[in-house]
C-alpha cells in the first residue's frame, strides 16, 4: 500500500504537470493572440495583407491550351520522360505486351490491334484508331474517355505532357 509521502509525491507531480501545461497555454496565448484585446477591438492577423483580385477584375482568365497548337510544337525528348509513368505497364517493343498492350507504333494504329493482348472492349466503342487527338482524350482521363476500360491509370492532366508523350510515341515506329 502507498504511504502518505509517496501519495503526496504522485499528486504533486500531477499538479506540477498541470501547472506547466497551463503556464505554457497562457504564454502561447500572450504570444500568438489575435482577437479581442479586452476593449472590444479586434486586431488584424499578424503578417502582411495580400491583395486578391475579385472574379472579373485584373487579368482575364487564361483559356486552356488547344491540343493541336501544343502538339505542333511538342518535344519528343520531354515525352520520353513522361513515358516513365507508362513504363510500369507498357513496353515499346513490337509484339511484347505487359500488363497493358505494347505501344510501339501506337500512333495511327487501329484500336485493339496489338497482337496477343486481350482488350476489355471498352476502347473499340470509344474510337476506331489511335489518332493523336484520340490518344490525347484517352490520356487525359482514360476512365472518362472509355468507360469500362481496364486501364487503371488516372490520366495526365497537363496538355503539354500529353502532347510530348504522343510525339515520343509517334517516333517509336521508325
Amino acid at each position: 500500500m502507498l504511504d502518505t509521502m509517496t501519495f503526496t509525491k504522485v499528486i504533486g507531480g500531477f499538479c506540477g504537470a498541470l501547472l506547466i501545461f497551463l503556464l505554457g497555454n497562457w504564454g502561447a496565448e500572450i504570444l500568438y493572440h489575435v482577437g479581442d484585446d479586452g476593449h472590444g477591438e479586434e486586431h488584424a492577423a499578424a503578417g502582411y495583407p495580400i491583395e486578391v483580385a475579385e472574379a472579373g477584375e485584373g487579368a482575364e482568365e487564361e483559356a486552356p491550351a488547344d491540343f493541336a497548337t501544343v502538339f505542333a510544337s511538342a518535344d519528343a525528348g520531354a515525352g520520353e520522360k513522361v513515358f516513365g509513368k507508362c513504363r510500369a505497364c507498357h513496353k515499346l517493343v513490337e509484339g511484347e505486351n505487359a500488363v497493358g498492350p505494347y505501344l510501339y507504333g501506337v500512333v495511327g494504329r487501329a484500336t485493339g490491334a496489338a497482337s496477343g493482348f486481350n482488350y476489355s472492349g471498352a476502347l473499340a466503342a470509344a474510337t476506331d484508331a489511335w489518332t493523336p487527338e484520340a490518344l490525347n482524350a484517352f490520356l487525359e482521363n482514360p476512365a472518362g474517355y472509355a468507360p469500362g476500360t481496364t486501364m487503371s491509370f488516372r490520366g495526365l492532366p497537363d496538355v503539354e505532357d500529353r502532347a510530348n508523350l504522343i510525339a515520343y510515341l509517334d517516333g517509336t515506329d521508325g
